[in-house]
Order: structure tokens, then C-alpha cells, then sequence
């Protein structure tokens, strides 16, 4: 027999994976919502994997496509938020306490997306149980090359001076402006039209990322208002504190230079 669709896609086991824990109708939005953020972070991983790849192969063209999918993604997940905002406060609130203790803030596909940019805290491994593969995968990560890094090498390809200092191994925290690293980049910006490319989209992953952080902010404060969040988080209290921090500080200071 033929594959089919449904086979192919596991579609019959796919849609048996919203278990609702009330009567709630709006209960249901609301975990096919965070499922499928969930697959958009797995595909987006995915791709980040590649993308360091083609960096630090030397493949520019081919790292500018990857680039161009993940923030395709990225502006998908960040008009979800549109479609969980049709529901109330009152709507939400009505099977809240369902979720007992479970919060976005375990998602570890989230996190490695963060720690695979370069933002890594070891608090965020107390999230998950010692020995899980959760724990495992993001504490390989810890000290692992980041999105920047791999940039940073593809620069070094391409015959420019990178500094050993502005590597996340070498102990310095990726969210760290480098003024070494920045006159580079203003050496590229004014003479290397296809690096420039790369380094702008790069900004736009950057933005994205922080257009996606606002969006759920502004959700999470018109569900919940200033109340403590699911899983005893600080809810949007803490959510605003993520704002407006670049992912790559260099290609935002270098702004004002040029």
C-alpha cells in the first residue's frame, strides 16, 4: 500500500496530543498555541544548527538562506501571539489553575534556542532534573560555540583579525560589547558589501528576537496583569527585565560610528 498523508505526517497520533485537563473550551487554543511554538522552536534549532555550520565552512550564500528562513519563522511565532490574544482574561483564567505548576519558563527547547545565541546562565539548568536529556543537551551547550562565535569565524575565514578575547569560550560573556570585534565589523560595513549582508540580518534576527520578547510581554500583561506567573515565575515582572538587550552588541554600538 502507498504512503499516505496521514502516514506520513503521523497525523492520527499528532492529534491525540491535546489532552485537555477541563471542560474549558478555550483550554484547547491554548495548548495547540504552545505546541506549536514548540515545533517552530525544532525547526528553528535545527536550522541554527546548520546556519553554524555554514558559517564556519566559509558558505556565505548559502548562511544568508538559512538566516532568511529562521527569521521567516521567527515573524510566524511572533503573530501566534495575535491568535492566543483572542482570548479574555476571564477565558484564561477559567482553566489557569490546570496548569498547576507547569511555565513557559520549562521550556528547554527555549532555552538552548537562548543558550545557542549566546545568553547562558547556569541558574536556568536548575529547570530540569539532573541526568534528563534536557539537562544533558543544554549543559553541553554551556561552553559550546555560539551563533556570534561561528560569525566571528567566518570573519576569520575571510582573512579578517578576530581577537581570541571576543570567543564566549575564552570566558567572556556573549552579551559583552567587544571594541576590538567593532572595528572590524566598521572595516566591513564600509568596504565588504556581501559580509555587510550577513551582518544586517544578523540585526534582524536580533530585532526579531526582541520584537517576539515585547509581544509576549504585552500578552502575558493583558492575560494576567502584574500577577505571578505559572510554575511560580515572576510572570511579566520578569519578562520585562528581557527587553531591549541585544543578542550581538556590536553590530547595535557600531551605530553610532559610522
Amino acid at each position: 500500500m502507498p504512503l499516505t498523508y496521514s502516514e506520513y505526517l503521523k497525523i492520527d497520533p499528532l492529534l491525540k496530543l491535546q489532552n485537555t485537563k477541563s471542560e474549558d473550551h478555550d483550554e484547547m487554543l491554548f495548548i495547540i498555541v504552545h505546541q506549536v511554538y514548540e515545533l517552530w522552536f525544532k525547526q528553528i534549532l535545527f536550522e541554527m544548527k546548520l546556519l553554524q555550520s555554514r558559517l564556519e565552512e566559509g558558505s556565505g550564500p548559502p548562511a544568508l538562506k538559512t538566516l532568511k528562513r529562521i527569521l521567516t519563522i521567527l515573524k510566524v511565532m511572533v503573530s501566534q501571539v495575535d491568535v492566543i490574544e483572542t482570548m479574555t482574561p476571564l477565558e484564561f483564567n477559567s482553566f489557569r489553575s490546570r496548569l498547576e505548576s507547569s511555565s513557559g519558563f520549562q521550556s528547554s527547547q527555549f532555552r538552548e534556542f537562548e543558550f545557542r545565541l549566546g545568553k547562558r546562565n547556569s541558574r536556568f539548568l536548575e529547570q530540569f532534573e539532573v541526568g534528563s536529556e534536557a539537562r544533558n543537551r543544554l549543559e553541553g551547550l554551556m561552553n559550546s560555540k555560539s551563533l556570534f562565535d561561528s560569525f566571528l569565524i567566518y570573519l576569520k575565514n575571510c582573512s579578517y583579525k578576530i581577537e581570541d578575547s571576543a570567543f564566549t569560550q575564552n570566558g567572556r560573556v556573549a552579551t559583552d560589547p567587544h571594541p576590538e570585534t567593532q572595528k572590524v565589523l566598521l572595516k566591513i560595513y564600509n568596504s565588504d558589501p556581501g559580509t555587510t549582508q550577513i551582518c544586517e540580518m544578523l540585526v534582524d534576527l536580533d530585532e526579531g528576537i526582541q520584537e517576539w520578547r515585547y509581544r509576549h510581554v504585552k500578552m502575558v500583561e493583558r492575560t494576567i496583569g502584574a500577577k505571578m506567573g505559572t510554575g511560580g515565575s515572576m510572570g511579566a515582572e520578569y519578562l520585562r527585565k528581557t527587553l531591549f538587550t541585544p543578542i550581538f552588541p556590536d553590530l547595535w554600538d557600531i551605530r553610532s560610528q559610522f
